[in-house]
């Protein structure tokens, strides 16, 4: 692969991973649809683990499916891309801890600034959740670098 398209495939990738950040954003901070009120009210906030993940899991039939599906499987795959694009973009952050560490620090961020903003809650299930998407982005990231190294015969 040339130089040139390196770099466009670089500059590329950070566009993908900035246009990601601004969709988090929106969903997390701004979307109606996801529970985002305009008015102001109080401070919401759970640090039992797994407290909401089993209040959803038990209520399911009262919340419905598509509340189960959007709370546990949304905050996971709302992480993914995270722990994909981190160690496309910084080589240095190529090990699994890392990715790790950097997913759990991006989603107390999130958590934080949802909490002071009064925009959502701070939820440690939401940390957990996030985190573990984030390492299964890493772990995509892991599966297609090796099939890219498989396929081109580097080794």
């Amino acid at each position: 692969m040339s130089q040139r398209t390196r770099k466009l495939l670089r500059t590329a990738a950070w566009v993908l991973f900035g246009v990601y950040l601004i969709m988090l954003c929106y969903f997390l901070f701004f979307a109606e649809s996801m529970g985002r009120p305009n008015t102001e009210r109080g401070y919401h906030y759970n640090l039992v683990p797994f407290k909401e993940v089993m209040r959803f899991i038990n209520y399911r039939a009262v919340l419905g499916p598509k509340a189960l599906m959007l709370n546990l499987l949304g905050n996971i795959v709302a992480f993914i891309p995270y722990g994909l694009f981190i160690p496309l973009l910084q080589h240095k952050q190529r090990h699994v801890w890392r990715i790790i560490i950097l997913s759990f620090d991006f989603s107390l961020l999130v958590e934080l600034l949802q909490l002071i903003s009064k925009r959502g809650s701070f939820d440690v299930d939401d940390l957990i959740l996030n985190t573990i998407g984030g390492a299964v982005g890493y772990g995509c990231f892991v599966l297609a670098d090796k099939v890219r190294h498989k396929l081109s015969g580097v080794k």
